[in-house]
């Protein structure tokens, strides 16, 4: 009797399986989907199979970016033993020609139709998608179980984020918090080839990673063909001989020192991005670089990690804070950003409520984090900000108070 029971809740079970992949990926036209190869698979062969949803397009840079990496761990996912993971592309391409050149030119995965327009509006509805790139995890037997956060999971973790469960996920943030308590300058920077960063100096062109314990340490993400790089990279050069300067005059406490770790697509690039950079590197191709890129869930470059004298992490906001505050930001801790916050609500208070800036045809009113503020990209310096600024009310552009050029 027991076994009867056992085998009719394993048909039910199946049987709402595949009626839940079925209602959301199939059309009145259509029970199948479609592979790279143009070849129809019906949507049953899903039944079992944790399934990721993938809203994309090919005239997104992001999503050109984050389909590679989506690309090398779906292969590594595929080549574990007994590997149940399926993804299905939902595409927000402008036509078929550029559908069909994204799609089956790159992905390895399943798609919806390009012509099944109404099969993509529901998903998009009802997984309330508002942006792209966006995953979206089904598990098969958990209807509740629905990760909206598929694309940071990936970037996070990669690979080992597999098979997206509650515990998994349970484990690796475990796992994180151990390894960030546990970390410390030389656990970060060396391996065990190596341990040391690479130098400039003539006499010295290597330093040993452990005299540079006790300092602030800034890790600069960055590579000579990121465009962003090029405007950030001689503002931080600058505001790094002026922090260098100012401890020198015993003006700042401590020492201060930045480590570029390098994104280059070949050594060439590397060396011409260091040649102009006046502190250290990690040397082109060390495993450690792609190490801290996940370590630190770096998105975007020029990013700017800053690490304390005790080895743990200050502030991942580092290009911000420089931004913001120049060479005032060191040591970059939060004591420090307070003051220097309180600083410019106290400066706000004399200037003008709005302004007629030359960079714009609208006027600009002046505008804090508590009262329709908040982060931003300079629409002037194309620069990361916060707290105060100048916004426009009728089309949202946005500066920072200190690059607004009055109309006299």
């Amino acid at each position: 009797m027991s076994q009867q029971l056992s085998s009719m809740n394993t048909t039910s079970e199946t049987v709402v399986n595949r009626h839940k992949y079925f209602s959301l990926f199939a059309s009145d036209q259509r029970d199948f989907l479609l592979s790279p190869t143009g070849a129809q698979i019906k949507i049953s062969d899903l039944e079992d199979k944790t399934v990721g949803v993938y809203f994309s397009a090919n005239w997104y840079p992001q999503c050109q970016t984050f389909t590679k990496l989506l690309i090398q761990v779906y292969d590594q996912i595929q080549a574990k033993k007994d590997s149940k993971f399926e993804i299905i592309f939902v595409s927000s391409d402008e036509d078929l020609n550029a559908f069909n050149n994204f799609y089956q030119s790159y992905m390895p995965w399943l798609a919806i139709p390009f012509s099944d327009l109404e099969t993509k509006k529901a998903l998009n509805k009802r997984y309330d998608v508002e942006g792209i790139p966006c995953l979206v995890i089904l598990q098969p037997h958990d209807d509740a179980s629905v990760l909206h956060d598929g694309v940071e999971l990936i970037y996070r973790y990669g690979v080992d984020v597999y098979p997206f469960t509650n515990e998994r996920l349970d484990e690796l943030l475990r796992q994180e918090k151990e390894k960030h308590e546990r970390q410390t300058l030389v656990n970060l920077l060396t391996n065990h080839d190596r341990d040391f960063v690479l130098a400039h100096s003539a006499s010295k062109e290597v330093v040993s990673v452990s005299s540079l314990m006790g300092k602030t340490i800034g890790l600069y993400f960055s590579a000579q063909w990121c465009l962003p790089s090029h405007k950030f990279t001689p503002k931080l050069i600058s505001i790094y001989q002026k922090i260098k300067q100012n401890i020198t005059q015993q003006e700042f406490n401590g020492d201060f020192e930045i480590i570029y770790v390098s994104t280059d697509h070949n050594e060439l690039e590397f060396k011409s991005s260091f040649s102009v950079m006046p502190w250290l590197a990690l040397p082109f191709g060390d495993p450690t670089s792609k190490n801290l890129t996940k370590y630190f869930d770096i998105r975007g470059i020029p990013s700017l990690i800053i690490i304390g004298p005790d080895g743990k992490t200050v502030t991942n906001n580092g290009r911000s804070l420089i931004n913001l505050y120049e060479e005032e930001a060191y040591p970059f801790t939060e004591a420090r950003v307070e003051l220097l916050e309180k600083q410019m609500d106290e400066n706000a208070k004399n200037l003008p409520s709005v302004e007629l800036h030359s960079g714009h045809r609208h006027e600009l009113s002046l505008v804090s984090q508590g009262n329709g503020g908040g982060p931003f990209i300079c629409c002037d310096c194309d620069e990361q900000g916060s707290g105060w600024a100048y916004q426009c009310l009728d089309c949202g552009y946005e500066v920072h108070t200190k690059c607004v050029r009055p109309v006299d």
